[in-house]
């Protein structure tokens, strides 16, 4: 079965592809003899009832600095399309919530990967909000009062944008520090939004553990390890990944959520758990699938494919 596969993803010539998860879906994409037409955000547009994107075929190769080879720049109704891969990093903003409303229009006739409503709806920090019970104890707010009453019950937080990707702007915040009110007002004025603030918790100095479910069951998992003075395990600054096992408490966290997952249609996701708490669920460009694999894990791509194939099929 030769499926006709779009990718909206970030500029391929920019992304790492050692560890990029996109890039290994493609690589077995390509592998199964599927057609690949590859298009940026931008490139996408609305004509009367059409969904249209201006973007060009896409050969991969797994080769740094030689990893991909586009051609046949053309315009494609993504309508005529089997799937579509929905693979652009955040920030969650307007422009990216604008694209799963366009893409809506087209699923689940063309299958877009994730479900672009649920997406939508299910940002990292937010849908995670549904599982307060797994969670450390945590506020949304934009109250400096709130947040000083938080750390003082807390003694040891952690201060971060409610939209942010990658480890960026997250700050600990220990009893001692007086930086507090200066930090807040800065999150007041950069961000529009609430923001989230969450008890530390001192197992992150062991790793912050990225499990992977493909269609709301579990596919494997690497842990995080931060960097030397580092309170962020996340690989994009400098956290190191680590081959890991399953505790029996996270089995329980995977076999909660599997199922709203997969009833929600998010069929790749990505979550994250330090100790026994569950403190994020990725489900925009969830990472990790290429060390699973590096490590002896399953190879997730292949896993994710045969569950896009049974559904086209």
């Amino acid at each position: 079965m030769t499926l006709r596969v779009a990718c909206q993803m970030d500029p391929i010539e920019r992304i790492d592809i050692r560890g990029d998860s996109t890039f290994a879906i493609l690589l077995e994409a390509q592998k199964r003899g599927h057609e690949l037409f590859y298009y940026t955000p931008p490139d996408l547009s609305l004509h009367g009832d059409k969904l249209l994107a201006r973007g060009q075929t896409l050969k991969v190769e797994d080769k740094v600095g030689a990893h991909y080879k586009l051609s046949h720049p053309r315009i494609e109704n993504l309508a005529d399309q089997d799937v579509v891969l929905l693979r652009q990093d955040p920030p969650f903003d307007m422009a990216y919530i604008t694209t799963t409303h366009l893409l809506e229009r087209i699923h689940p006739k063309t299958l877009v990967v994730n479900d672009p409503a649920s997406v939508r709806n299910a940002p990292e920090k937010i849908f995670v909000l549904d599982f307060l019970d797994l969670m450390p104890p945590t506020i949304v707010t934009r109250s400096i009062d709130d947040v000083q009453a938080f750390r003082r019950e807390m003694g040891d937080v952690i201060l971060k944008p409610l939209y942010g990707n990658g480890g960026a702007a997250i700050f600990r915040l220990t009893k001692e520090d007086t930086n507090t009110a200066s930090l807040v007002e800065l999150f007041q004025t950069v961000f529009r939004e609430p923001f989230m603030v969450q008890q530390y918790r001192p197992e992150v100095q062991f790793g912050d553990k990225r499990i992977i479910l493909v269609d709301g069951k579990f596919a494997g998992a690497i842990n995080r390890v931060p960097a030397t003075g580092e309170t962020r395990s996340n690989l994009h600054v400098g956290g190191t990944a680590v081959p890991t096992e399953l505790t029996e408490r996270e089995e329980e966290i995977c076999a909660r959520l599997g199922p709203e997952l997969k009833k929600r249609g998010l069929l790749f996701t990505g979550i994250d758990v330090i100790g026994p708490y569950l403190t994020e669920i990725n489900v925009t460009s969830p990472t990790g699938i290429r060390q699973v694999k590096q490590f002896g894990g399953a190879d997730i791509a292949a896993l994710i494919w045969n569950a896009i194939e049974a559904k086209r099929g």
